[in-house]
């Protein structure tokens, strides 16, 4: 005998969390289904442990989909400040760190609990450690698990996506919307370190070392921090850009993003006995500035080089060009961008157009935000737009 409900919400992460909540305090009855033994664990690893929760900025233009107009609506009707004053009527101390970045005084757990006292309100029936064994559609969807069969006119799909399998994250939102016919967008890592090889592991050398840079990967730029890595590049500016990178492409990094003109040639009339490696040095960490001496191979006195050498050595800096070989893999990736396509989902309520009572929200669908808050901002939002519609 099944358990009847109103509806069925599979994934107890931020986005599942969020539709529940609204969904039962909305006098739904919501059964929110948890494979892991305990809700939201990849919101209690979130921002160093103390949940990059949104960011005050969020917009469209921060998202990367197929359709860059689907994220619209949901994110213009529940905006970071709903979800900021959400917080603050939960007496949860907060701060802005660079950029828009809004995280909790304290620890991720409050954030946790928070959403677990909004289901709480809503009478939501959360139940963790329960593994899907089957999802049948006939007459509304009944979902079997070890523990019982249940069934409700409406399903949500709010199990994210493969990026951090070790949390127990996996394509499983993927083979459930192909179950119904609908199409995916290929999914591939993002916000992830990029590896190096040939002859750019020289850099692995470096391996610590940080710089704020300028990197540009497609037609998007982003000024941050480049940490360099043992595998190769990592930092905030090489994972914005990874969102964007697609292999066999170049990155471009200006590691001078302070300077323009003709720079060098200005250091040489300030300084003519001076050289490429000093000057660097006093403008970048040592060991960067030393390797990007040496592979400039530009070592005589600013006033014995020729001004076309020392033109060609600051247009290089400016556009510094590297040839990622790979990323290190959804291991390492915070997100993924592709997912359930959104051609397939209503971008008001987040229903699939052909199957009615199906839904799909925050990470299993093809909407993917920056680093910095915006994708729990695209959970919140989402998760509300389906929640207002169960």
């Amino acid at each position: 005998m099944a358990e009847d409900f109103d509806a069925i919400v599979l994934g107890a992460g931020a986005a599942g969390l969020m539709c529940a909540a609204r969904a039962g305090q909305r006098g739904r009855r919501v059964l929110l289904l948890e494979r892991a033994a305990t809700p939201g664990k990849k919101i209690l690893i979130s921002g160093g442990g103390r949940c990059n929760f949104t960011n005050i900025g969020a917009g469209p233009a921060n998202y990367l989909s197929a359709n860059p107009h689907f994220a619209k609506s949901a994110l213009a009707r529940y905006t970071a400040r709903d979800f900021l004053a959400l917080v603050e009527s939960h007496g949860i101390a907060w701060h802005e760190k660079t950029l828009g970045q809004l995280f909790c005084d304290g620890s991720a757990k409050e954030i946790v609990a928070m959403l677990l006292e909004e289901c709480a309100k809503g009478e939501v029936d959360l139940r963790c450690g329960e593994e899907i064994a089957s999802v049948e559609q006939a007459g509304g969807f009944t979902v079997t698990t070890p523990s019982g069969r249940f069934r409700a006119p409406s399903l949500v799909i709010a199990t994210g996506g493969p990026s951090i399998p070790k949390m127990g994250a996996s394509g499983y939102a993927y083979d459930l919307a192909r179950q119904f016919g609908l199409k995916v967008v290929e999914p591939r890592p993002a916000l992830v370190p990029l590896t190096l090889g040939g002859e750019e592991v020289l850099f692995r050398d470096i391996s610590g070392v940080s710089a704020p840079v300028v990197t540009s990967a497609g037609k998007a730029r982003f000024a941050e921090a480049a940490l360099f890595t043992h595998r190769g590049l990592s930092g905030p500016a090489i994972l914005q850009a990874s969102s964007y990178w697609r292999p066999g492409e170049p990155l471009f990094v200006d590691f001078l993003p302070d300077e323009s003109g003709d720079f060098l040639l200005d250091a040489k009339r300030a300084a003519p006995r001076s050289t490429l490696r000093a000057w660097l040095r006093e403008r970048l960490p040592a060991r960067l500035a030393d390797i990007l001496a040496e592979r400039l191979r530009l070592e005589v006195e600013f006033g014995n080089a020729p001004d076309k050498a020392l033109r060609g050595a600051g247009g290089r800096l400016k556009r510094w060009t590297f040839q990622p070989n790979g990323t290190e893999g959804f291991a390492k990736a915070e997100v993924t961008v592709g997912g359930i396509a959104t051609a397939e989902l209503s971008s008001k309520t987040m229903e699939a157009r052909r199957v009615p009572g199906l839904y799909a929200i925050g990470e299993a669908v093809d909407v993917t935000g920056w680093l910095g808050g915006y994708n729990f901002q695209w959970a919140w939002a989402s998760g509300v737009a389906a929640g207002e519609a169960l």
